[in-house]
């Protein structure tokens, strides 16, 4: 089960390079978990994980990034690598399975002591693992959409001036980003504003809602952002955006629609602002970036990737189609919580 899956957190970025990166790694993420309740056990599970994936990524693909993410009331680790790539990925989370001499245990228990993932992996291209750990509270119902995203900050910057949030509604879904001009702290305090607001606006429309927007982003320095509503329903996706924020419904067979955002920047200069509406059949996965990822980007040569988790397929994209100059934001949402 999948719980919690709003989120408009910033990932953060660990280098892992060498065995002793495990260690620090390992504390990091007990350390950005302090405020959520975790209790001894399920903080041991999630310093097991991270620890299995750090060795993990050393040994087979020396090295890579973990991507930590603090969700409502847990924490996503994302691996990812450039590595050689795993050719089967099944055997691998079978114990006693290894391709260097040791017993074989990590995916295995990884995947036992997750609450949820997943593992896209293809030979020449590199790896990106999946785990999330939860605190449970034995309340929460199963979400109607799995979502996934990326947000990581320039490099040299400690702080992302973008932010994203997913909210499940009673008719569907929203899934917003945000991107500050420029990028920084003032940035950040822009989208960081921008998704305040559509927190506390729940029911407007994305018109409306934009207008919100624009109007209480007029003392910050503004930022581009995109609201997409996802009503499956009526089958449709209702889009409004200002400014460079990609927003793509990509059905499971047929062309993909890419949606149409009008030039301007919340908070300073808006020429107009238009509702949208795209179709939405069974299947199909959202996908909505900021323009720290490049345009160019497909999964001709990704078989089988828009089937995985959405943060496995934000992930992917991020460490191949990142420019490296900007923040940079992903998020994927796909109706259906398994």
């Amino acid at each position: 089960m999948e719980i919690g899956n709003g989120a408009a957190s910033q990932s953060d970025v660990i280098a892992v390079q060498q065995a002793t990166d495990a260690a620090e790694a390992r504390r990091f993420a007990i350390a950005h978990v302090a405020n959520l309740g975790f209790n001894e056990l399920e903080s041991g599970k999630l310093a097991l994980v991270v620890t299995e994936i750090s060795k993990n990524l050393v040994k087979h693909a020396s090295g890579g990034d973990l991507l930590l993410r603090k969700m409502e009331r847990g924490i996503e680790v994302l691996a990812v690598d450039r590595g050689p790539g795993i050719d089967d990925v099944g055997r691998c989370f079978r114990d006693g399975y290894s391709t260097t001499g040791t017993p074989g245990t990590g995916l295995g228990a990884v995947a036992r002591l997750s609450d949820v993932y997943d593992v896209y992996s293809r030979r020449g291209q590199g790896t990106v693992v999946m785990a999330q750990v939860w605190k449970k509270n034995g309340t929460d119902a199963p979400p109607a959409f799995r979502v996934g995203g990326v947000c990581c900050a320039i490099p040299g910057e400690r702080s992302s001036g973008d932010r994203w949030l997913f909210q499940e509604r009673p008719a569907g879904a929203r899934a917003i980003i945000a991107d500050g001009l420029g990028h920084g702290e003032l940035a950040a305090e822009a989208a960081e504003a921008a998704v305040r607001i559509a927190r506390e606006r729940p029911a407007d429309p994305p018109p409306a809602l934009l207008e919100r927007i624009h109007q209480g982003l007029r003392h910050t320095r503004g930022a581009a952002v995109a609201v997409a509503d996802v009503d499956p329903r009526a089958r449709v996706v209702r889009f409004a955006g200002v400014g460079n924020i990609a927003a793509i419904v990509i059905p499971v067979a047929g062309p993909w629609n890419r949606m149409v955002s009008h030039n301007g920047t919340a908070g300073h200069q808006i020429h107009k602002i238009v509702e949208f509406t795209y179709p939405w059949t069974a299947g199909s996965m959202l996908v909505m970036h900021s323009d720290g990822l490049g345009s160019n980007w497909s999964f001709d040569a990704y078989p089988g990737l828009p089937l995985r988790h959405p943060s496995v397929v934000s992930a992917v994209l991020y460490r191949d189609f990142a420019r490296r100059r900007d923040d940079v934001t992903v998020v994927a949402a796909r109706e259906g919580a398994s």
